[in-house]
């Protein structure tokens, strides 16, 4: 059963970052068994912080953005030569095998070889401008749909890995898209991505893919829900993928009522190790929640969450006309990416069972502490573990395309 259970973690954390958590996971029914496992991304070990294309900076923290000064347009598209493949130079430690009441869960896929392919610095020759386009359409969108963006990298990674399938409208004609899935119905930013594609295809025409710009998207609400803190390189170079299915969203990614095994399994699944899911599940102190997400941890008898904030919950979330209403997920700092969820975790502040559940196993709960404890240890780790999620299951031109509008394939 420990298999069965195992991937539906994969996400839970993530689910609710920057939008309403979805309603119906479909608890306390038992969870789906996950998709066969795609290949693990090679570990990444984080760069120097740079500045955004447009300034350099020093490696303690990137200068504040200014938008590009217009420039005369750039030559035409031509074909790309092959990029320097992104290649890290230190490994990671393996992920552990995570704990399981009877059965083990599957181990973490094989990494590939040769390395993903990915490059920073990927358009440099064939649409320079393309991450300034980017980091211009999410800095004028608002901070939940920052939020959103983060969340909507996530969710792409986590199903069918990094390819854009999420943003599918249509694709195969016996099946709804992954946008459909129960989890994935509260996602948001969809429009932010379309304007950036559209600004690129206008400038660079049809090479920049759809899973990049999501990727760029992801890196850059980081930085500006961070107060231009948290700043990192996106290696590049994904294609995007040419299936996307409905009933993949449940089985990849993880309900907010998970258990720390499932959690570390469901991780473990997609080639990330625990430290990194613990670091990832900081993505929680920004964005809001249904309450019907967390309905489990107001109403049980075993739940160890604040009283206070319990009885403040449980207020904002009573409605007599049966509307799932929506509150903030960290009730301190709801609109800053830092590490305030941490000290909510080690408070008993949070909303969901699946937080509360880093606290119930020791290696978890020391991460917890020292995420905490050092603000700067968690924003680079959060960084490298953004690039390293980043690379999971990279389609190339084999077998994926450049979609020249994000929500269709091309053969469409």
């Amino acid at each position: 059963m420990a298999k069965l259970t195992a991937a539906l973690t994969v996400l839970a954390l993530v689910a609710c970052v920057g939008r309403p958590c979805q309603a119906g996971y479909g608890y306390p029914n038992p969870m789906p068994s996950p998709s066969p496992p795609p290949p693990t991304p090679p570990p990444y070990t984080p760069t120097t912080p740079s500045a955004p294309p447009s300034a350099p900076i020093t490696p303690s923290s990137p200068p504040p953005y200014t938008p590009t000064t217009p420039s005369p347009p750039p030559p035409a598209p031509v074909t790309p030569s092959t990029p320097t493949p992104y290649s890290p130079s230190t490994a990671s430690p393996p992920p552990p095998t995570p704990i399981a009441p009877s059965s083990p869960p599957p181990p973490p896929p094989t990494p590939s070889s040769p390395a993903s392919g990915l490059a920073v610095g990927y358009y440099q020759k064939t649409c320079y401008r393309a991450e300034d386009i980017v980091r211009e359409a999410v800095r004028d969108a608002s901070k939940g749909i920052m939020a959103g963006l983060i969340r909507l990298f996530f969710h792409d990674c986590f199903v069918r890995g990094c390819d854009a399938s999420v943003l599918l409208d249509t694709a195969d004609p016996n099946s709804a898209t992954e946008k459909f899935g129960i989890p994935n119905l509260s996602l948001r930013g969809f429009e932010v991505i379309d304007a950036a594609k559209a600004r690129i295809e206008k400038e660079c025409g049809n090479v920049v893919s759809c899973a990049d710009i999501v990727a760029f998207a992801g890196r850059d609400a980081t930085y500006f829900l961070s107060n231009k803190k948290v700043y990192f390189d996106m290696p590049a170079g994904r294609y995007d993928g040419l299936v996307s299915l409905i009933n993949e969203t449940l089985p990849n990614l993880p309900p907010p009522f998970a258990t720390v095994e499932q959690l570390k399994a469901g991780f473990a699944f997609k080639g990330l190790n625990t430290d990194e899911m613990v670091t990832l599940s900081g993505a929680h102190t920004i964005g809001i929640s249904h309450c019907s997400s967390f309905s489990d941890h107001l109403t049980s008898n075993s739940s160890d969450m604040d009283p206070s904030l319990k009885s403040t919950l449980q207020e904002q979330c009573q409605s007599n006309s049966g509307t799932d209403n929506t509150v903030v997920q960290d009730n301190k700092t709801p609109d800053k990416l830092d590490n305030k969820y941490y000290k909510n975790v080690l408070s008993h502040e949070v909303l969901f069972t699946s937080d509360a559940a880093l606290m119930m196993a020791t290696d978890t709960s020391d991460a917890v502490r020292a995420n905490a404890k050092d603000t700067n240890l968690w924003e680079e780790k959060f960084k490298a573990a953004m690039v390293k999620m980043g690379a999971i299951d990279i389609k190339t031109v084999a077998n994926g395309e450049i979609r020249r509008s994000c929500r269709i394939l091309n053969t469409n």
